[in-house]
């Protein structure tokens, strides 16, 4: 659904926009009242779609009502369906309002004679214990079924006793010593022991609480030493520390000692689960003699299995801050040292297993701790680390089993990973993946290109002399149009645009043109056209989108391709730009400008209601107004020469007492150029703002287009600032080191070069020569030229958004007509509730997740009425804002709104959320409503009364503000 979609919140008499749910919750009751049973079960089934619909909770009370309903006039199948639902819905829940009524409705059913009614109202207690913890009713009842003899409740009663001790802790500790009884008691079925068991688990709202159940775990690990028992109980053993916290050292230690003890695999491979649950989620209280125990049980284990699953915890924990401790915990070791460690021993042994899964996890290991103890010296276990990857790149690349695939996708990853952190290492990897690339499988080829460009990335390492290796595999590829053939080519073609980012050579685009003339579909085609874009190739591009403009099934798709291909050609036009010759200059900007002007009408033209390409729109927008911008700083320059500053400009400036005035009329456009770039500077600002959903992959990149965008901006503000309007002020020590940290692409190293570059030569200029002269002109313009001359990169986030997120706002009151306003008394104040639901696309919360939303209400007089009367004025307007957390992606928050003016007033609700690393998104969206302040009726007689001259009465004057009440 989409966030503008209209509300449905108000009472069933407030408009139109509430038809739609008020007639699918009728349609679905009809089924309900139906006398067949086959229609009954299918209203029941479609509630979650109705939910998910209308995810509100006037129409999700009414439902659970009729629902409440049917589960308790039903039958045993109806109530199952009604069972089923609630637990689809359980995340709606929390939006019955009568809770009470429902719970009493719902409960009435366990009184009955049938103990499948009474097991099935159990199971359904259980699953609405999350808005009823505390209903002592519901805890008595599940404490009386546990000593049914109907198994099929007890087991309903097992599964509600977990969730209300999941939920209460009052019933957590009252439950517990009646699960222990039943547990240690003879009379109870040991398959029932195994189902009681996990409740313990939820044991842990306090400390002496979690304590007595470890002790009866422990009591029950010792006495019942059979495999199931065990098993089951270790398993609570570790969800019971896990989320307790205090105990998981111990627990470690306990796990770690049935590793070593216990001669069953069974248990054996219980252990590593649990350890690798316990190393997932602490890492940090894992000691250094729990890393050696598992490292002694590793390389003393004959079982390949075994030995696969602790390899898998040993990699987990190298990658945190655990295999640090374990290194530091023997000060002053070498890389001597180091090796003797029986980690790296391990890890040694393993690279060169004949399984695969083994040797991939001792590679992680040891690029792990190369990539950790970066302080100490450790060139060997480097060595040891490339040679493994290399050899397991050989094994994985000539299989193309899924198995091959997931150990290649690790190796590779682990590639990138060393590079990045031992950049000398890089020459090799690289040579390595491009011998093996001619020999590998497809899918292996499309996994190593991928690394490749990762690497590229990074550092330059692809030379000039290994695109010819890289165009011959081309040409051999194109021959193919199988489905991997054709993903090839996109791999490829994106290593080929990243290894030669300043330019393609003639050669190369005919090449690239040609294969996908021969075995290439348009999906290809458009796929490396958009990579070409991504990496600064705007001349290949152009030409790409040219020749797929004619081959799409929608015009919504031709004005898409058309837009692109004319920012393309914009951006191709920078390329001409030459230093010092800003005529030249100016007429490429223009050519530029035009074609995006072309480009954004078309874009405009591409979007529909579903897809309104707003990040699109507003990124285009903002680069077309940098480079007005930018042109209007060249004319300013040029000024100087056309009209410089008049004979007596110095004698004005004295007059006057502003110094600027000797510099002539380039003073003031100076000072309006620098404002809109600063302007302009906080619009990227805010642009950047609005990407909450960029994925993480790209996030650097869609944040450094826009904050290096801003910079630039900030930058030309800040040379003319130095140069010209205020150059003993200007600090230039905040701008020299700004964004140098963290340098990860291509187009960010020449961008921070031409920075470093344009605040020297204006540091340079300021020391030396007093403004304004034509040497201050041409550095600002030359600092234009060269930020233009650097490919802007179109990044994946311009193409495709891998995470959806939207809110849906309802208020209420809301109007039967959107345009009609709402009437308030002036003496009176108006309570706004706001209510919203946050929607997902396919893979909620993929890369950053909601923490809180923030509301901002705001309201502005529209218009007053025809006589302005005299009424005091406490509060022209109202201005709010709070922060709410969603629970179950529903959030809900009142305001109370003072409208002393007579008058129409404008309401805006916007809303804004913000990450779990307290980041604030301008995700919107705002909303709208009119409220008309009217004046009472009391004050209105009185004032009319005086106006005609004639004193209030008796009755009136005794009338006090409480009787208006």
């Amino acid at each position: 659904m989409a966030a503008g979609a209209k509300s449905f919140l108000a009472d069933a008499g407030y408009g139109e926009q509430e038809l739609d749910a008020n007639s699918a919750l009728m349609e679905l009751d009809k089924g309900l009242r139906s006398g067949k049973l086959g229609e009954q079960c299918e209203a029941v089934v479609r509630f979650p779609r109705l939910f998910q619909k209308y995810p509100f909770p006037i129409l999700i009370n009414s439902a659970f009502l009729k629902l409440a309903d049917v589960f308790r006039v039903g039958n045993n199948f109806l109530r199952l369906c009604v069972l089923k639902v609630t637990q689809q819905s359980e995340k709606h829940l929390e939006k019955i309002l009568n809770v009470d009524e429902f719970v009493k409705r719902v409960f009435s059913v366990i009184h009955s004679n049938d103990p499948v009614a009474r097991a099935i109202t159990l199971r359904m207690l259980g699953s609405m214990a999350s808005i009823i913890p505390e209903r002592k009713n519901a805890h008595h009842s599940i404490r009386q079924s546990l000593d049914s003899h109907d198994n099929v409740e007890v087991e309903a009663a097992i599964f509600a006793a977990a969730n209300f001790s999941a939920q209460s802790k009052d019933f957590a500790a009252g439950i517990c010593n009646k699960i222990s009884e039943m547990i240690q008691g003879l009379a109870t079925p040991v398959d029932l022991k195994l189902k009681l068991i996990p409740i313990l688990q939820h044991m842990h709202h306090d400390a002496s609480l979690a304590s007595s159940s470890r002790q009866l775990l422990q009591q029950l690990v010792t006495s019942y030493p059979s495999t199931k028992m065990v098993i089951v109980t270790l398993h609570t053993f570790t969800l019971l520390a896990a989320s307790s916290l205090v105990d998981i050292p111990k627990q470690i230690q306990l796990l770690l000692q049935y590793l070593k003890n216990d001669p069953r695999k069974a248990v054996k491979r219980l252990a590593i689960q649990d350890l690798k649950l316990l190393a997932n989620k602490t890492p940090h209280t894992w000691s250094r003699e729990n890393i050696q125990a598992l490292c002694e049980s590793a390389l003393h284990t004959p079982y390949d299995s075994l030995k696969l699953g602790m390899l898998s915890v040993l990699s987990t924990l190298s990658g945190t801050i655990a295999i640090k401790q374990y290194f530091s915990s023997t000060p002053g070791t070498t890389a001597t040292t180091v090796r003797s460690f029986d980690l790296v021993k391990l890890a040694q042994e393993c690279c060169y297993h004949n399984n695969r899964g083994i040797a991939a996890h001792g590679v992680r290991i040891l690029t792990n701790i190369s990539a950790s103890c970066q302080e100490k010296d450790l060139l060997p276990l480097e060595q040891d680390a490339v040679f493994g990857l290399e050899a397991l790149l050989v094994l994985c690349s000539q299989d193309d089993s899924p198995g091959a695939q997931a150990t290649l996708k690790i190796t590779l990853t682990c590639m990138v990973k060393l590079v990045k952190c031992r950049p000398h290492l890089s020459q090799s990897v690289v040579e390595s993946l491009l011998t093996q690339l001619h020999s590998a499988q497809d899918a292996a080829r499309i996994l190593m290109c991928h690394c490749l460009a990762a690497i590229a990335m990074q550092l330059p390492v692809l030379a000039d002399g290994m695109l010819g290796d890289l165009m011959d595999l081309y040409k051999l590829i194109g021959q193919s149009a199988t489905d991997k053939k054709q993903e090839l080519l996109v791999s490829l073609a994106t290593v080929i645009f990243v290894s030669s980012q300043k330019a393609l050579s003639s050669e190369i685009k005919t090449v690239i043109k040609q294969q996908l003339e021969n075995a290439s579909n348009g999906w290809t085609a458009y796929k490396i056209a958009r990579q070409a874009s991504r990496m600064g190739n705007h001349d290949m591009a152009r030409e790409l989108y040219q020749s797929m403009l004619t081959q799409v099934a929608s015009e919504h798709f031709y004005f898409w391709l058309n837009s692109l291909k004319e920012f393309s050609h914009a951006e191709q036009c920078l390329t001409g730009l030459q230093e010092d010759n800003y005529s030249s200059a100016l007429s490429c900007i223009a050519e530029a400008l035009k074609s995006y002007h072309k480009g954004i009408a078309s874009l405009t033209a591409a979007s529909t209601p579903l897809n309104p390409l707003s990040f699109q729109c507003g990124f285009v927008k903002l680069r077309i107004d940098l480079l007005q911008a930018f042109s209007q700083l060249i004319c300013t320059c040029n000024s100087l020469k056309t009209s410089p500053p008049p004979a007596i400009a110095t004698t004005i400036a004295m007059t006057s007492g502003n110094d600027l005035q000797r510099c002539g009329r380039i003073s003031n456009q100076m000072k309006h150029s620098m404002e809109e770039f600063r302007n302009l500077a906080t619009r990227y600002g805010d642009l950047y703002q609005s990407s909450f959903d960029a994925d993480s992959a790209t996030l650097r990149n869609v944040e450094l287009i826009n904050i290096r965008q801003q910079q630039s901006c900030l930058l030309i503000s800040h040379a003319i600032e130095a140069l010209i309007l205020d150059p003993e002020s200007v600090s230039f020590q905040e701008y020299s080191s700004n964004g140098t940290a963290h340098i990860e692409s291509e187009y960010e190293r020449r961008m921070m070069s031409v920075f470093n570059h344009v605040l020297e030569e204006v540091e340079s200029l300021n020391r030396k020569y007093a403004p304004v002269s034509y040497l201050h002109t041409a550095c600002l313009c030359n600092a234009v030229i060269a930020l233009l001359k650097v490919p802007l990169s179109f990044q994946r986030y311009f193409f495709q958004k891998l995470q959806s997120t939207s809110i849906k706002l309802a208020l209420s009151p809301s109007p039967r007509n959107p345009a009609e306003p709402i009437a308030v008394q002036n003496n009176q104040q108006l309570a706004l509730k706001v209510e919203g639901v946050v929607q997902h696309g396919s893979k909620p919360g993929l890369f950053r997740k909601i923490q809180s939303v923030c509301l901002n209400v705001s309201s502005v007089l529209q218009s007053k009425p025809g006589q302005d009367y005299k009424i005091p004025i406490d509060n022209m307007t109202n201005e709010m804002e709070q922060r709410v957390e969603p629970h179950n992606d529903y959030f809900s928050t009142q305001f109370l709104l003072n409208f002393v003016i007579l008058g129409t007033h404008n309401i805006t609700v916007e809303s804004s959320v913000i990450d779990s690393n307290g980041i604030v998104w301008k995700t919107g969206p705002k909303t709208t409503i009119f409220v008309k302040s009217l004046e009472d009726p009391y004050s209105q007689q009185v004032r009319l009364q005086q106006q005609q001259g004639q004193p209030p009465s008796q009755q009136q004057q005794q009338r006090t503000a409480y009787s208006r009440f």
